[in-house]
Formats: C-alpha cells, structure tokens, sequence
C-alpha cells in the first residue's frame, strides 16, 4: 500500500486518480507529477514498486505545499480576511458565499438549508376554549 504525504492511497485505483486523494493535488498536477517522476499515469497504486513511491514522495513533499500545510494556511488567509473585516471576511464570517454568487435562491447548503417561506414567522397565540 503507497502512503504519501500521511494518506494511503487506494490500491485499485489509477496512480493518476490515487493521487488525487491527497488534499492539495487535482487531475492536472498529478499529470505533472507523474510526468516528473517518469511513471505511467495508467498504473495501478498497488502495482508501484518502492522506488517509484519514493520517487513520488519525494516529488510531492519537497515541491508542493499539501494536507496539513495547505490547510494551515488557507486558515490563516481566511483569517486575515476576517481580522482586517475586508467583505470577503465577513462573508467568511457569516457562513455566506465570498465570491459574489446570488444568495436568494441558491446556496441552500451554505446556509445550513434553511427554507422562509410565507407565514413562517411566529405563531399566534393558542386559543382559549
């Protein structure tokens, strides 16, 4: 079984796919990696031999920053933005899409789905009977 960056790749799958299972690593750069390190995308996980998971290890560790790190720091952006109160901060803030798309309709399960419609406000009093 390859484990790179902390994460055990699937052994079934292709080392092209596999990768991607690594926070950090999409379609394109796992191309690029796999170009780098000379292995065929084609390959299964599990068919790797020592060397070429060594060869990928050392590849993704020393170039791209991925799991724990990239994570670490996309915190620390969103944090900036919150503390210098910037609108994409405090949409961050509020749990509301920061890039601009419409809100009235859409992104149901940012907002935690919550659904208003007509006469969900309070209820009238019980009647005394």
């Amino acid at each position: 079984m390859a484990r790179i960056a902390g994460i055990n790749l699937p052994p079934k799958k292709q080392i092209e796919i596999g990768l991607t299972y690594i926070f950090g690593i999409g379609r394109p750069r796992a191309k690029d990696i796999l170009k780098k390190a000379g292995i065929n995308p084609l390959k299964k996980v599990g068919d790797l031999t020592d060397s070429e998971v060594e060869k990928l290890r050392t590849i993704i560790e020393g170039r791209f920053k991925v799991e724990g790190a990239l994570r670490a720091e996309i915190m620390t952006n969103i944090k900036r933005l919150k503390d210098i109160g910037s609108y994409r901060g405090i949409r961050h803030a509020k749990h509301l899409p920061a890039r601009g798309q419409r809100t009235r309709v859409n992104t149901r399960t940012v907002r935690g789905n919550v659904r208003h419609s007509v006469g969900s406000g309070r209820k009238p009093p019980a009647q005394k009977t």
